[in-house]
């Protein structure tokens, strides 16, 4: 069996498998709760997936190429924080408001591509994890450690809004689950069709060939950083609707646990060279419906915060396990 057919395989039994858990995780919850399958729970459920899969999108670029960025959930904090200053100072035009969101989140996502290949940091943890405590402070200070609330409901309408009641089944789906669903489709297209998401699979899975094919390493990882930050941007757009405010002291919340956990779950790798848009979202409900299924058990939130670490060993515990069975079937293969 070629090495390509051996990871579609792979890739597709990864996908199956996550889909399997979730299955079986809503059939656990729906018996454990009878509030669980109601209409009102679902589409709750894909409103709080929104953020979470968006982020997620970002922190896939970056596993793909062996890297992480652990500062997208600071960041998404410090762009609604940027907005909420505007909010403060008088400005409350939807469009600036906007604009300026998505252009600090593209900057921040900027900065971290430059220090990992402009100023040669051994590690992209190393930065995006220092530029995740930056992103804190800077996000308390830039609202003076206030709370902003009073957004223009323009501003809060993608967070907010759902379809009308009156749509036949799909009555009050939320519409950033919609955005959600147009952005996998164009990111799975873009990943698996065009040059540029196929040099990133390769810089992550065999860099020394993306060296000898030409492949500018530098501007690639550059890019997959600076998309990382547009996905946050348009994470904290979300969040803002959800919310109608912009709180500083969110920057701590566990965003980027919760997308590592997503895309490892969906069958990304710590050692690149791998993952998908469809798992990744399917990681993404797992880690939704686990949350979910807590609060409506009334699980209090130390018990959860418990589960949710315990989910997360296990995806890096499956992460390892995967590349050893991965390497086991190559070097079969290869004989």
């Amino acid at each position: 069996m070629s090495k390509g057919k051996l990871k579609s395989k792979n890739g597709l039994a990864d996908r199956l498998g996550s889909l399997g858990a979730l299955l079986v995780l809503c059939i656990v919850l729906s018996f454990a709760t009878s509030s669980f399958l109601t209409q009102s729970n679902i589409m709750n459920i894909f409103k709080q997936t929104s953020v979470n899969a968006l982020i997620s999108t970002g922190m896939l670029v970056c596993l793909i190429t062996a890297g992480i960025d652990l500062s997208v959930g600071a960041n998404a904090i410090f762009c609604t924080c940027m907005m909420g200053m505007l909010l403060q100072k008088g400005v409350t035009n939807p469009l600036i408001m906007i604009l300026v969101g998505i252009g600090s989140g593209i900057l921040v996502g900027f900065i971290n591509g430059t220090l990992l290949t402009r100023l040669h940091l051994p590690h992209p943890f190393v930065s995006t994890l220092g530029m995740k405590n930056v992103l804190w402070g800077m996000a308390l200070l830039v609202v003076n450690s206030q709370i902003v609330s009073g957004f223009p409901k323009q501003v809060t309408w993608l967070g907010s809004s759902t379809l009308p009641a009156s749509v036949p089944v799909l009555g009050g789906f939320p519409i950033s689950f919609i955005l959600v669903i147009i952005i996998f489709i164009i990111m799975g297209i873009f990943l698996s069709k065009t040059a540029l998401g196929r040099s990133i699979y390769c810089v992550g899975g065999n860099p020394e060939a993306a060296r000898l094919s030409g492949i500018q390493s530098a501007n690639v990882l550059t890019f997959c950083y600076t998309l990382s930050g547009l996905m946050s941007a348009l994470a904290a757009i979300v969040l803002v609707g959800r919310g109608g405010i912009a709180n500083g002291a969110n920057a701590i919340q566990p965003y980027d646990t919760d997308a590592i956990a997503a895309c490892i779950i969906g069958g990304a790798s710590f050692m690149g060279g791998k993952g998908t848009m469809s798992g990744t979202l399917i990681g993404a409900l797992i880690i939704t419906v686990i949350r979910n299924g807590l609060q409506l058990l009334s699980v209090s939130t130390a018990v959860q915060n418990i589960v949710i670490g315990l989910v997360i060993i296990l995806a890096v515990l499956l992460d390892v396990t995967r590349e050893r069975m991965d390497a086991r079937a190559r070097r079969l293969a290869a004989k």
